[in-house]
């Protein structure tokens, strides 16, 4: 009698819009799943603005249908901000403070950097000014000079 090898674990499938925003309302303590999609949207539509490029492309290409359409709904800058000047936008668009527009950044990001990956990531922090790996949930290391 032979025994079968397990079958060998197929790529991880990207998660629904659902899974997202659950893992973003855990992640970020929201109490209510609608305060979690408007984070989501906010900080997809934030970062669309800043991201171009193959990055864009594969970034949207990661995530569920629904957050794509976020992050490219929106027409990127010809020059994007830094980091900290993305918190700072975000929450004179959003009428919230820059500490609580920071907690909603990581909340989201670190969610879309797992998503993406250690490759891609590394790509997206390169193509940015300096302060987004943070809000990633990465170490910001020196840029050579």
């Amino acid at each position: 009698m032979t025994l079968l090898s397990p079958p060998k674990p197929s790529p991880t499938a990207a998660p629904t819009y659902e899974q997202l925003v659950e893992t973003v309302r855990y992640e970020g303590a929201y109490s209510t799943r609608r305060q979690a999609q408007d984070v989501v949207q906010r900080v997809l539509e934030a970062l669309g603005r800043q991201l171009s490029g193959e990055e864009r492309v594969e970034l949207a290409a990661l995530l569920p249908r629904e957050a794509a359409a976020f992050l490219t709904s929106q027409i990127p800058t010809a020059t994007p901000l830094t980091g900290w000047g993305f918190v700072k936008e975000l929450a004179e668009r959003s009428g919230a403070t820059p500490a609580t527009t920071r907690w909603d950044t990581g909340a989201v990001l670190t969610v879309v950097a797992r998503l993406a990956g250690d490759d891609l990531m590394a790509r997206i922090t390169a193509q940015l000014p300096d302060g987004y790996a943070l809000l990633f949930g990465r170490a910001q290391l020196a840029r050579p000079s």
